[in-house]
């Protein structure tokens, strides 16, 4: 059974939240403290989805994203945040996480989060070909690996999938709507500014000057073009 770790120190939103995972398929593991999730996920290293909370009594959600990234970058992590806390949206995301969900939530909201990043864990779809490589980037499907002038890179499963969508489809300009649609899924919900930030992670991670990104460039009012 697939296993979800869901962080939150309300009790009564975390007990909801399992209810409906339990009956959505999966298997939710508890945890009520930031050093009780990375506890947890040290006894469950197969677990594939983390749903985080910001605030904590210990450590906060961010500091917990940054701990799971440290050391796991293939684990899906839904942050969840308050609908007025813009900042809380973009830092989850730039901190490591792949998604989030703002509160108040419904149960088939969050539970579809969770089946497109496990579907995003197990699939590795568009192409055939084990490498791309592309300038100085070679990236291995098969292993879902990129390597830059020789150096290893580490990806998300989000950046992987963002960047081999890229490696595709060289030279050609994809709107931020059709990268959240391939991405992400079709019936994704969210806003566009998660392709935006991700982007930005990106950048940080592949381009040498990310003031004046040459690989990644932005096509101003449509959305991004790969010129490796």
């Amino acid at each position: 059974m697939k296993k979800v770790l869901i962080l939150e120190d309300e009790v009564n939103i975390r007990s909801f939240v399992v209810i409906n995972l339990n009956r959505a398929g999966y298997h939710a593991i508890e945890a009520g403290t930031g050093e009780e999730a990375l506890e947890r996920l040290r006894e469950n290293p197969d677990i594939g989805v983390a749903i985080l909370d910001i605030m904590l009594p210990d450590i906060d959600g961010f500091e917990v994203c940054r701990r799971i990234r440290a050391n796991n970058k293939q684990i899906g992590i839904i942050m969840l945040t308050a609908r007025t806390q813009e900042m809380d949206k973009v830092t989850g995301l730039m901190t490591g996480a792949d998604d989030y969900v703002t509160k108040p939530f419904s149960p088939a909201e969050l539970t579809a989060r969770i089946d497109a990043l496990y579907r995003r864990l197990g699939a590795d779809n568009g192409a055939d070909l084990e490498v791309l490589a592309q300038g100085p980037f070679v990236m291995n499907t098969r292993n879902h690996t990129l390597e830059k002038s020789g150096s290893r890179i580490r990806l998300t499963q989000v950046e992987y999938s963002i960047l081999k969508l890229f490696m595709l489809n060289p030279g050609r300009s994809l709107s931020r709507e059709e990268i959240l649609s391939s991405v992400w899924g079709r019936d994704y919900e969210g806003e566009l500014k998660i392709v935006d930030v991700n982007i930005r992670r990106l950048r940080i991670k592949i381009e040498d000057d990310t003031a004046n990104p040459t690989y990644i460039t932005t096509v101003w009012g449509f959305g991004y073009k790969w010129g490796a």
